[in-house]
């Protein structure tokens, strides 16, 4: 990375479908252009769902880590005090990388719904947001993203839905939606 780089705050939110992609196809153009990238998620289940593009960005030299892998909307009768505590683990992980400087990119997809559900504190939130290196892009996708957050962030993308076959009944299908 440059010297004079200075890493900004990037926020991807809204109800439509396209959040994670965005922020995926950042992790290939970040990687591509030789930074270190370490992507974040939470409420997602990899061993179940087979996510396509957690292959593709280990393939490529990100580092991947899971936390929280129950979604509060897709999951029956998630353990809320558990995935309380496994977001302060990722959280607490997040806080170790800040603290390595060993990574130009760091991605945390769905980190607003922890948010957004109650599982993280919004002052906790806003506090890795400040506390970020100076040369790092932080990335932060999911729905519901709090007025504060958005206001501390640099760029500020919101997808809206339009349009989705969900609502007709149409179930996830591997390799669009995951």
């Amino acid at each position: 990375m440059k010297k004079n780089f200075i890493g900004m705050v990037q926020v991807y939110t809204g109800e439509g479908k396209g959040k994670t992609t965005a922020a995926v196809g950042l992790a290939v153009r970040a990687t591509a252009q030789n930074l270190k990238v370490c992507y974040v998620s939470f409420h997602k289940n990899p061993s179940r769902w087979r996510y396509g593009e957690i292959k593709v960005l280990r393939k490529i030299g990100v580092e991947v880590f899971h936390f929280a892998r129950k979604h509060p909307f897709c999951d029956k009768n998630p353990d809320k005090n558990r995935l309380s505590k496994e977001c302060d683990k990722g959280l607490k992980k997040i806080r170790r990388i800040f603290n390595e400087k060993k990574y130009d990119v760091l991605i945390v997809d769905e980190l607003n719904i922890c948010v957004r559900d109650g599982f993280l504190k919004e002052e906790d939130v806003l506090a890795l947001i400040l506390g970020k290196p100076k040369r790092m892009e932080l990335v932060i996708t999911g729905r519901g993203a709090t007025k504060k957050i958005i206001k501390h962030a640099d760029y500020v993308s919101y997808i809206k839905e339009v349009k989705h076959p969900y609502l007709k009944g149409a179930l996830a299908r591997r390799g669009i939606e995951y």
